[in-house]
């Protein structure tokens, strides 16, 4: 395989003044083999590097958890990559953060009918907060994640595109990075694919190499939420009823955060019969939370074509114009679609329209902004607190 990143041009993309060795460069070291490539990259490259793995969550219980970053086994594989790269190697325990800010945050959001995205929440605070303020302790001139994101810099202002490979792409997840952040993080990946990347772990004969992708997240056992919810909430999460939009009862559900909006299977009452082909399916449209009751319709009512998002981080300086056209992501898994924001700088809140309705718009979710005109680079993105769908426009309507 021919790579299409070279040392030299892992240097420029570092964008620091003089020789490398000049500059300690902390590595947030997950485990994983794209982190270990991060580092031996930059170690090739003759920086003095450093590497920092977080204790997140009970290490006793994160030892027996395979498949998820931050787990115990993936911080001793940080270590021994760390001694083959013959790099210093630290483990620093965030268990008490982790939980205050992210796992907290994740239960309580569930329970008020949302669809939290807990890898942001901890982008935002533990990693890009406490993790950021030690590398500066340690006298770092940057702070390198294996991130397939791109940082790039004109007249000195850096701004974020997404990563080569779009399969790995991870802006849906680094939109809440500050500028400020931003001036000191650096991503080596994001100018080559998943492929190359496991091609240069081999060829420094990295243990990890071949190691698969963290899948869920990371406190969550098998991908299992509500598991993690009732454990962490005991006794608030109650029985309750499946009911259509007229109110009609079809079933019973053991918790309302079983289920979030736009979902189809597993709602657990099946199609009904003696309807049409197009109202035989049922979607979750809505969850009232005050009523503990999940509410199921035909897919029309999913349409969505106006949501309010909170909290909006611009990577970019604040825009000149309050109104203007912009490609969004609601999901990291879907296609980014167009949309027209207006921006409130005052309250940090906007106001996104859609050019065409959106189905399965969730609340707790995040909507990420992209330039219309180049897809690739990231303008910022907020939290979706609104996204009223035609039931809930229904509903209004006859309050």
């Amino acid at each position: 395989m021919r790579l299409k990143i070279s040392i030299n041009q892992v240097i420029e993309d570092m964008d620091l003044k003089g020789n490398p060795s000049e500059h300690r460069i902390v590595v947030a070291m997950s485990g994983g083999v794209d982190s270990s490539v991060t580092a031996a990259l930059l170690v090739e490259a003759g920086f003095d590097v450093v590497g920092l793995t977080m204790q997140l969550y009970d290490y006793g219980q994160a030892l027996q958890k395979k498949g998820a970053c931050c787990a115990g086994s993936d911080i001793n594989d940080a270590r021994l990559v760390s001694n083959s790269l013959e790099i210093p190697h630290y483990v620093l325990n965030y268990e008490n953060l982790f939980q205050e800010q992210v796992i907290e945050d994740f239960a309580n959001s569930y329970l008020r009918g949302e669809t939290p995205i807990p890898c942001v929440r901890c982008n935002q605070t533990v990693k890009f907060t406490d993790l950021f303020d030690r590398a500066k302790k340690l006298g770092a001139s940057a702070l390198a994640t294996g991130h397939y994101i791109r940082r790039k810099t004109a007249s000195g202002i850096p701004s974020l595109y997404k990563g080569i490979d779009t399969a790995k792409d991870q802006s849906y997840f680094l939109f809440a990075t500050t500028k400020k952040q931003l001036d000191f993080l650096r991503f080596p990946l994001g100018s080559i694919t998943k492929e190359e990347t496991r091609f240069i772990a081999k060829k420094y004969n990295l243990k990890v190499a071949d190691k698969p992708d963290s899948q869920d997240i990371c406190f969550v056992p098998d991908g299992k939420y509500a598991d993690v919810v009732r454990k962490l909430r005991p006794g608030s999460i109650d029985v309750g009823e499946i009911i259509d939009v007229e109110g009609k009862k079809l079933g019973q559900h053991n918790g309302i955060i079983d289920y979030t909006i736009g979902q189809r299977k597993g709602v657990g009452i099946g199609g009904r019969k003696g309807v049409d082909d197009k109202n035989a399916l049922l979607y979750v449209i809505a969850l009232d939370v005050q009523k503990n009751q999940v509410i199921v319709g035909s897919k029309d009512y999913l349409a969505c074509r106006k949501i309010k998002i909170t909290e909006c981080n611009w990577i970019i300086e604040q825009p000149h114009h309050k109104e203007f056209k912009i490609l969004a992501k609601l999901r990291n898994t879907s296609n980014p679609v167009e949309g027209k924001i207006k921006v409130n700088f005052e309250t940090g809140i906007s106001y996104l329209y859609f050019d065409e309705p959106q189905f399965g718009v969730s609340t707790g979710q995040a909507a990420v902004f992209y330039n219309i005109k180049d897809h690739a680079h990231i303008l910022g993105g907020g939290w979706i607190t609104s996204a009223p769908n035609m039931f809930d426009l229904k509903n209004t309507m006859n309050a």
